[in-house]
C-alpha cells in the first residue's frame, strides 16, 4: 500500500484551455533530478492517483508538476479544477531511475521531449550535475502548436546562465513559426534539420540522448539511433541513450 502525505495546492498556472502546472507544500523525503511523484484525490469512496514528474530542481520548494487536463480523464479534469488552499494527496517517496546518474559519460546531452514530458527535462536543467558533466546540453521539445510552449522564462534564464553549452530547438507539427521547426521529431532527425539548428552532430562517440514522451516518438527515434549504430542504455551495458514513456 502506496504511503500518502497531505499535501496543499499553493499555486496554480494555466497555460492555454488544456495545460496547468500546480505547485503543492507537501511534507516528502527527497528526490533527484528526473524523478516522479504520485498525486492523489479522493473520488467518491477512491483514491485516484497518477504519476508526475516534478519539474522543480530536489533543493527548490514548492514541490510543481506540470500536466495536460484530459476530459475524459479520472483525475485531470479535478486536478486542473484545484486553487490555492485546496488539499491533495502526494506520495511520500518519489520513484524512477530516468536521472543523471544513471546515465553513461559523453560530450553532448541531448534532451527530447514531447509535450509534458518537458518538465521532467527542468528538473534536471535546474540543477548542477548536466553542466558539470557535459560540454553541451541540446533540449529539443516538439508539441502541436506555439501556445503549448511553456516555460519560457525558465528556458531563458538557462540561457543566460549558460550561453553557448545551451540549446533550445522548439519543433511546432501543425503551425509554422519563424524560427521553429515544423513537423514531427523523428523525420526532422532523419533529415538532419534537428542536427542543423542546434549546430551539434548526434554521434555514438560523443552523444547521449535522454527521450522522454509519446511512445510513438521514443520508438522513432530509437530506430534512427540504432540505425546510426546507437543502442540503448542499460545498468550492464552502457549505451547512447536512454528512455522515459508518456502515456
Amino acid at each position: 500500500m502506496k504511503d500518502w502525505v497531505k499535501g496543499r495546492v499553493v499555486a496554480k498556472r494555466q497555460w492555454n484551455h488544456r495545460l496547468f502546472s500546480m505547485q503543492f507544500d507537501a511534507p516528502v523525503a527527497d528526490f533527484k533530478a528526473g524523478q516522479f511523484t504520485q498525486v492523489a484525490l479522493d473520488i467518491g469512496e477512491e483514491r485516484v492517483g497518477r504519476p508526475y514528474s516534478l519539474v522543480n530542481a530536489p533543493q527548490e520548494r514548492p514541490l510543481e508538476i506540470y500536466f495536460n487536463a484530459v476530459p475524459e480523464g479520472p483525475l485531470t479534469p479535478r486536478l486542473s479544477d484545484l486553487n490555492p488552499g485546496d488539499e491533495v494527496w502526494i506520495a511520500s517517496t518519489a520513484s524512477g531511475v530516468f536521472t543523471l546518474d544513471a546515465m553513461p559519460a559523453a560530450r553532448d546531452l541531448w534532451l527530447i521531449a514531447t509535450g509534458t514530458a518537458l518538465g521532467v527535462y527542468l528538473s534536471i536543467l535546474r540543477t548542477a550535475d548536466p553542466w558539470e558533466r557535459f560540454e553541451r546540453v541540446l533540449l529539443v521539445h516538439g508539441v502541436r502548436s506555439s501556445d503549448e510552449l511553456t516555460y519560457g522564462d525558465t528556458l531563458g534564464a538557462l540561457r543566460d546562465a549558460h550561453g553557448e553549452r545551451f540549446s533550445f530547438v522548439p519543433v511546432l507539427s501543425r503551425e509554422r513559426r519563424e524560427g521553429m521547426l515544423h513537423g514531427r521529431i523523428p523525420p526532422l532527425l532523419a533529415a538532419g534539420e534537428v542536427e542543423g539548428r542546434a549546430g551539434v552532430p548526434i554521434e555514438a562517440e560523443h552523444s547521449h540522448l535522454m527521450l522522454c514522451g509519446q511512445a510513438e516518438m521514443i520508438k522513432e527515434v530509437r530506430a534512427f539511433l540504432e540505425a546510426r549504430g546507437m543502442r540503448r542504455h542499460r545498468r550492464n551495458e552502457p549505451g547512447h541513450y536512454t528512455t522515459e514513456q508518456y502515456h
